[in-house]
């Protein structure tokens, strides 16, 4: 849904903004456009214009309610038109509202759920993004999402139902998801848990939450971006045990010494190395240099027997699985700069981080055979051609459950 809502948003980061006197013509575009609904923008990084508040905003978008959401997703930064419309008051404010000397600078952090009811936000309309994921040969996805309940599951079922939604999809959520009942569609997927570095849980309350899923008979995914994150993680399942399935997202920084004890716990890991692609640059500006070499690590986990899958974090990374097959194949920052040579795949392995179950992601390739679910896509030329290159729009038909769910318009 984040996707689906991400299309229709204004793009305010790389690679699409990089300066701020491109962010400011495209915020006076937005204003300027005759409308009073919200604009909703995306994508933002300091390194376009530092960090915004309120004032900054509303020097570009005065007449309109603006929030902007930063990269990393926890952060929005609302306008003073925002904060009106929201009717923020110093006696009812969310928790996450930043003040500076008794006045709201605009940033909200950790606050997605308040917004969303204060706004009385709908569920977004899933047809745009399910297209474009099918474009891409997709025929079934995983949603990470953490606040995943009752009303979603019911919202992607019906979506599926009608047509909206085209993919098999496994849904991760908390706890609630797992009283819901699986369909052919759509599947019920391991709790998920989003660990923040600043706001790390109670260590006991991480590992009650782990043995109650387990207790469920129901894997974990923990979300590591962090080199702390990932010892914190592997800490908790140290204590409690691990059970097949268990999973750590992303694996964004793995040393050496917790790549080894990833093995021993038997976890798989699911990384994003289109970040590399998309990020690289600010990467090797901003990650000491220390844990640089351990960054979005492929090779490194394929080499230890480690089962690895990949996916793409969308919307806050490109959701062309094929840019992120290119991406583990060459390693290349945007510039053009090699990050971790060594953690570099074949075409061949590339490929292979997309074709597990998603039940089982990481495992052995899904095969074409009779009697299989038609779960497929055919590329525009054979593999020994396309293997070439990756970036290249190449997908020219997807089939998914045998029903053609995607042809491109040209031969």
């Amino acid at each position: 849904m984040a996707l689906a809502a991400a299309l229709d948003s204004l793009r305010c980061g790389p690679p699409d903004i990089h300066s701020w006197d491109e962010l400011a013509t495209a915020l006076r575009k937005a204003n300027q456009s005759g409308e009073s609904s919200w604009v909703r923008g995306i994508g933002y990084h300091p390194c376009v214009a530092g960090d915004i508040d309120r004032d900054w905003l509303d020097r570009f978008i005065p007449d309109r309610p603006v929030r902007l959401q930063h990269r990393g997703g926890r952060l929005w930064v609302l306008n003073s038109r925002a904060l009106e419309q929201l009717h923020i008051a110093a006696d009812a404010s969310p928790p996450g509202l930043e003040w500076i000397d008794g006045r709201p600078s605009g940033r909200l952090y950790e606050s997605d759920g308040w917004l969303r009811s204060r706004l009385n936000s709908q569920f977004p309309d899933l047809s745009k993004a399910s297209a474009l994921l099918a474009s891409y040969g997709i025929t079934g996805i995983t949603d990470t999402s953490p606040a995943n309940g009752s009303a979603e599951w019911q919202y992607f079922h019906q979506c599926q139902q009608d047509g909206r939604l085209k993919q098999r999809v496994r849904m991760m959520g908390g706890h609630e998801l797992w009283q819901c009942q699986d369909t052919a569609l759509l599947n019920r997927g391991e709790f998920k848990i989003h660990l923040l570095e600043s706001q790390l849980p109670d260590l006991d309350a991480l590992c009650a939450d782990i043995a109650r899923a387990h207790d469920s008979n129901r894997a974990v995914a923990i979300h590591c971006v962090t080199l702390t994150e990932l010892v914190y993680a592997l800490g908790a399942l140290q204590a409690v045990g691990t059970m097949a399935g268990d999973r750590i997202e992303h694996a964004s920084v793995t040393p050496p010494e917790q790549l080894a004890t990833i093995r021993a716990l038997g976890l798989r890991v699911i990384t994003q190395p289109n970040f590399i692609a998309e990020r690289g640059d600010q990467y090797l500006a901003e990650v000491e240099q220390v844990d640089q070499p351990w960054l979005y690590r492929c090779a490194g986990f394929l080499d230890a027997g480690i089962p690895m899958a990949a996916g793409s974090d969308a919307p806050f990374g490109n959701p062309d699985p094929w840019r992120a097959m290119q991406a583990a194949i060459d390693r290349k920052t945007p510039t053009g700069r090699v990050m971790g040579e060594d953690e570099a795949l074949t075409p061949e392995q590339a490929l292979g981080l997309y074709l597990s179950n998603l039940d089982h992601p990481g495992t052995e390739p899904r095969a074409i055979a009779g009697g299989a679910d038609a779960d497929l896509c055919l590329l525009r030329s054979p593999w020994c051609q396309a293997r070439g290159n990756l970036t290249n729009k190449i997908v020219r038909m997807t089939w998914r459950s045998g029903k053609l769910i995607y042809e491109s318009g040209d031969s």
